[in-house]
């Protein structure tokens, strides 16, 4: 299903005209990164305990809530009622998926950290995908196969790119995650930061980058490269971005600003209400639509942050060690959100095209 396809069905839930404004508010706040990059290069990274700054703020803004209307999107987009049925299949998957994999931290938390990346690669695939194809009209992702590409490219670039760039940022994320449960056990992981291990992925996905560009090239005709051109510009974009941006910085930046914001959108998209909001331009109207659906269970996700911080091993003592806690509640909320975010686009027929 290309990408004016799945506008047409859409449709039925959203007109052009809110379709158009959310893209032009993904388009601009995704601006953002490209002024930090710019910011960066000029007066030089700030000290780290602002560079936690933005991950802090995702609690509550954007980041957190993003996920926070799993239990509503779902009966949305089919437009069938919220029952308490649906309500319970969300919520019995947050409280299976989400146990399993708490306890895997316990147990393995150096396992847990690679899936976590893996998770999280597919996940941010996932948005920038859906992304491409409703707010830019990407006709050159026509196939299953070119969006399985761009998923992996457009995933990997926050998680890969950074291990290229600044490895020993990217070592010492991974030694906090897992030393808050294991001290010392993320030796482990020492080879991924070695020089072999970050050629191989320079080499393996710069290749990816490569190829999935010159393939949408190849499906596009001359006077239709606009979406092309777009892809373009936010892939190599994102590429200096985080080459540039030290990696708790661009992560925490990216996380509110890119992926948050643009599944928020999304998910205003499948209300008729927000929906309705935007197309007449109430922005204020739709953003607060969103806050009033989203707080039940943004504040649920807080009880499950303090039972974690309760839980773990080691109590958190420092500003890095209490971001590593918060990073491991949203690996924990993340792989449910994956299960919903993935039947959403099967609704949408993202890879059924």
């Amino acid at each position: 299903m290309t990408g004016d396809a799945i506008g047409r069905r859409a449709d039925m839930r959203a007109s052009a005209e809110s379709r158009s404004r959310a893209a032009r508010v993904a388009l601009g706040f995704g601006s953002l990164l490209a002024v930090a990059a710019a910011a960066t290069i000029a007066f030089g990274a700030p000290p780290l305990v602002y560079q936690y700054v933005p991950l802090a703020l995702s609690v509550l803004i954007l980041g957190l809530p993003h996920g926070a209307v799993d239990h509503l999107v779902l009966p949305r987009v089919r437009g069938d009622p919220v029952t308490p049925r649906s309500l319970a299949f969300v919520g019995g998957l947050y409280l299976l998926l989400g146990s399993a994999y708490a306890l895997v931290w316990f147990l393995a938390p150096v396992a847990a950290f690679v899936l976590f990346v893996l998770v999280t690669l597919v996940h941010w695939g996932q948005g920038d995908v859906y992304a491409l194809l409703e707010f830019v009209g990407a006709d050159h992702l026509e196939t299953r196969a070119s969006r399985l590409l761009a998923l992996l490219v457009r995933g990997g670039l926050p998680m890969l790119v950074p291990l290229v760039a600044f490895p020993a940022q990217y070592a010492f994320v991974a030694e906090r995650l897992v030393g808050v449960f294991d001290p010392g056990a993320a030796t482990a992981l020492d080879p991924l930061f070695e020089p072999t291990a970050r050629a191989a992925v320079l080499i393996g996905f710069g290749s990816l980058i490569a190829l999935s560009l010159f393939l949408g090239l190849r499906r596009t005709s001359p006077d239709e490269r606009w979406p092309w051109f777009v892809d373009v510009a936010e892939t190599l974009g994102l590429v200096g971005y985080f080459a540039t941006v030290p990696p708790i910085l661009a992560i925490g930046l990216y996380f509110c600003f890119w992926h948050s914001l643009r599944h928020v959108l999304r998910t205003m998209l499948v209300d008729p209400v927000a929906s309705a909001a935007l197309e007449h331009g109430a922005i204020r109207t739709a953003v607060s639509r969103f806050a009033r659906d989203a707080a039940p269970l943004t504040l649920a996700a807080l009880a499950v942050l303090v039972g974690i911080w309760l839980a773990v091993p080691r109590t958190p003592a420092t500003v890095a060690d209490t971001i590593a806690v918060y990073l491991v509640g949203i690996a924990v909320l993340t792989l449910p959100h994956v299960v919903v975010v993935t039947l959403l686009d099967r609704e949408d027929g993202i890879w059924s095209p």
